[in-house]
C-alpha cells in the first residue's frame, strides 16, 4: 500500500523560495506517477506538478510552470517540489498523491493514494 507523506512547508515571504518533500513509505513507486495538488481554502483542489517514474516526464500547471521544478528520485521513494518566486497565490495546503499510471493526469479523481498535506503559506 501507498502510503505518503509529506513535509518541509511552512512560512516565506513572497519571492522566497521553498522545497517541500514527499516519501512514500509503502511499496516502491516504480509503477506510479506522483503529482503534487494545492487547496486553498474555500477553493478546489487543483493540479500543480506531476512527473512519472517510468519515462521521467514531468506536467505542470501554468500558474506555477515557469517557477516550480518536481523531481525526485525512485530509489528513495522521494518526490520533491522546489518552488521557487512564491506568491501569496501560492498559499494552500499542498497534497501528495500517487496513481498506477505512468500517464500524469491533472484530474484529482484520478489518483488513488494521497498523504495528509504540508501547509505553504506566503505573506505579502
Amino acid at each position: 500500500q501507498v502510503q505518503l507523506v509529506e513535509s518541509g512547508g511552512g512560512l516565506v515571504q513572497a519571492g522566497d523560495s521553498l522545497r517541500i518533500s514527499c516519501v512514500d513509505s509503502g511499496r516502491a513507486t516504480a509503477r506510479y506517477t506522483m503529482s503534487w495538488f494545492r487547496q486553498a481554502p474555500g477553493k478546489e483542489r487543483e493540479f500543480v506538478a506531476g512527473i512519472s517514474w517510468i519515462n521521467g516526464r514531468a506536467s505542470y500547471s501554468d500558474s506555477v510552470k515557469d517557477r516550480f521544478i518536481i523531481s525526485g528520485d525512485n530509489s528513495k521513494r522521494t518526490v520533491w517540489l522546489q518552488m521557487n518566486n512564491l506568491k501569496s497565490e501560492d498559499t494552500a495546503m499542498y497534497y501528495c498523491a500517487a496513481r498506477p499510471s505512468s500517464v500524469v493526469s491533472t484530474t484529482k479523481g484520478d489518483y488513488r493514494d494521497w498523504g495528509q498535506g504540508t501547509q505553504v503559506t506566503v505573506s505579502s
